[in-house]
């Protein structure tokens, strides 16, 4: 038998050893050819499918659909937020089903049919705890955001009765808090869970007839409900909370008869740009304009219909503002220095809902009666792209993930 050199065997030996790195780069480069590509979400954003109860997943990037979620159940009402992450995020729907969804790989990771009919939801501040504002049985429920489990149950009666009221409003503030109107009392409600799932819970009575929505501010200190009752708003100052509620635009519609109301106004839009907030005015073709230093109204902008979203511009310059029925199949662009109309579009009947992207350079419109999404260049107004869906209503950017309020 032959015997190897000493030197002949270090040379085989790292002949040997280069083989083997030759074939572990190509195994890797093997995997790494049909491995998926990863993608991150800050471009990405949900839609709801009403009439199929399905979330779309739109890539803005590319303008196209990555995929669909199904088995939703009711969402003719629903809304959406975000986990801290930006990935996973949780679907409220009309039939009180809380659903946490995963927007990467299309999938449900948990359903709770946890109330008989729901208005929305919130995600608190350190994103451990998901609340959702039940219509029936009327109160508010919080769960684990992990698991879905059932952490906390705030039944919301009508003074010292029997009775449930509804929940509307609901977001979530610093604090670990969420703050709530109750629709059939007149009230708003702080849950405060920053020391315990156990909640402490401060009541503010007598705060108007029927608040129908309401809208934290974006650093988090004014919590503001529109009032469907009567004319005005109530005001909560979260950095001075014993000074209670105080009312603000009171009596903005006197004199004057208010036109019949076919959809409500959605507060969560309310454009503030600079020192100035713009928001619908209930009953009326009108978009009020408010000092955020004094809170008085200092402009009214006359509209085509009645306002349902009134939503700024990432930059400030402009809101852009929808439409109830009739006048659903336009929007507007209002110059925020002028205070004048700028722009119209009319992207086809049943304008639901209006999204930017992060940075401003794109708007989506859902198109209801159209079955479509559309997306704009919101300078130029021109179209970028056209996406078909049944029944679209509700955009929601990823970047939520990591603003309050929504």
């Amino acid at each position: 038998m032959a015997t190897l050199s000493p030197l002949h065997g270090l040379r085989l030996a790292l002949a040997t050893t280069r083989n083997w790195a030759l074939v572990g780069t190509i195994i890797m480069l093997g995997a790494c050819a049909f491995a998926p590509t990863p993608h991150g979400t800050a471009d990405l954003a949900t839609v709801i499918a009403r009439a199929d109860g399905q979330v779309a997943i739109l890539d803005t990037t590319a303008g196209q659909w990555t995929g669909k979620i199904n088995g939703l159940g009711d969402l003719s009402h629903a809304s959406i937020v975000y986990a801290r992450d930006g990935r996973q995020a949780f679907v409220f729907g009309r039939d009180g089903g809380l659903t946490k969804i995963d927007i990467l790989s299309h999938t449900i990771l948990a359903r709770s049919m946890q109330a008989g009919n729901s208005i929305g939801g919130a995600i608190s501040q350190d994103g451990k705890l998901v609340a959702v504002a039940n219509y029936e049985p009327g109160g508010v429920r919080v769960f684990d955001s992990e698991t879905l489990k059932l952490v906390a149950d705030i039944p919301t009666f009508i003074g010292d009765g029997p009775d449930r009221s509804k929940v509307i409003g609901l977001v979530d503030a610093p604090g670990n808090r969420f703050i709530f109107t109750l629709w059939d009392a007149g009230e708003i409600w702080v849950a405060d869970f920053s020391s315990s799932n156990k909640p402490a819970i401060k009541r503010y009575d007598n705060i108007g007839t029927n608040p129908y929505d309401a809208l934290i501010t974006p650093d988090g200190r004014y919590y503001i409900a529109g009032l469907f009752g009567e004319d005005g708003m109530a005001m909560l100052d979260l950095w001075h909370p014993e000074h209670g509620v105080r009312r603000i635009l009171d009596h903005y519609g006197k004199g004057e008869n208010r036109l019949p109301v076919y959809k409500m106004p959605h507060l969560e839009g309310w454009a503030m740009a600079g020192n100035r907030a713009f928001v619908p005015a209930v009953g009326h073709h009108e978009v009020l304009v408010i000092d955020t230093r004094n809170w008085k109204e200092v402009g009214r902008i006359p509209v085509h219909g009645q306002p349902v979203f009134v939503m700024a511009h990432p930059d400030g310059k402009h809101v852009w503002v929808n439409f109830s029925v009739p006048d659903y199949d336009t929007v507007q662009v209002i110059d925020t220095e002028s205070l004048k109309i700028t722009g119209e579009l009319k992207p086809g009947t049943g304008v639901l809902h209006m999204e930017f992207s992060p940075r401003g350079d794109q708007v989506w419109l859902s198109v209801r009666d159209e079955n479509k999404v559309i997306g704009y260049n919101p300078y130029t107004l021109e179209p970028i792209a056209e996406l078909p869906l049944p029944s679209p209503s509700g955009i929601f950017m990823s970047h939520r993930a990591g603003r309050i309020g929504l």
